[in-house]
């Protein structure tokens, strides 16, 4: 299967240095490369790619809002979002995670990080480029709360294994990773995921990382 890539950035030089790392693999397609937000959405509806990996300033539509467009709450057949982002523009991650975003890169990125963040997303595996997703998830902490609205409590407690689960996946472990260090099967972690999205309302484990960096149900490595 080819993997489908919606490109969005208004640097030029981003843009043609996406598409040749990504239109070099065998199992890639860059099906729009564009420059500002508003055509991001209108390709992206127009085309339905695998993957759109979008800047988060743009002109017009910023990328945090073509994110809530295409991915957003009660959004139809959402889209798998990456948001490229600089380190210093982490204050916008929890808008984005809100907005639907799945994933999150640095634009300092390594070529291999890249394809394997498109990959990982294309396949609905959103907890991508773990030590990165964290790094800018840490700085969600109750610190931070002024500045953002509050959590809502889940709609059940969250018993201890799950708090478990989560606290681990908080930190960037895999399915697998997780089960190891449990002593679990991999089944049993994606049961207890599956509880805790619905406890949460959350759609994917990147929007159960934030909310347990923004609680401080983790705090650090």
């Amino acid at each position: 299967m080819t993997i489908g890539v919606l490109i969005a950035d208004d640097q030029e030089m981003m843009r043609s240095a996406y598409g040749m790392i990504l239109g070099a693999q065998p199992d890639m397609e860059v099906v729009a490369s564009v420059g500002d937000g508003e055509s991001a959405v209108a390709e992206a509806r127009r085309l339905r790619p695998d993957v759109c990996l979008l800047d988060i300033r743009m002109p017009g539509i910023d990328g945090l809002e073509a994110t809530r467009l295409l991915a957003g709450p009660g959004t139809r057949d959402p889209l798998n979002v990456l948001i490229a982002t600089t380190f210093d523009l982490d204050e916008y991650v929890y808008r984005a995670l809100r907005n639907g975003a799945c994933g999150f890169l640095l634009k300092d990125m390594s070529p291999a990080l890249l394809v394997e963040a498109v990959r990982a997303a294309a396949t609905g595996a959103s907890m991508i480029s773990p030590n990165v997703t964290v790094r800018l998830l840490s700085h969600l902490a109750p610190d931070r709360e002024a500045r953002e609205p509050p959590e809502r409590a889940p709609h059940e407690p969250l018993t201890g294994r799950e708090l478990a689960v989560v606290r681990l996946v908080a930190l960037g472990r895999t399915n697998d990773e997780v089960a190891a260090e449990l002593y679990v099967t991999v089944a049993t972690v994606k049961t207890h995921l599956g509880n805790v999205q619905r406890k949460l309302s959350a759609r994917n484990r990147v929007e159960v990382a934030a909310w347990a960096w923004r609680t401080g149900v983790v705090r650090g490595r």
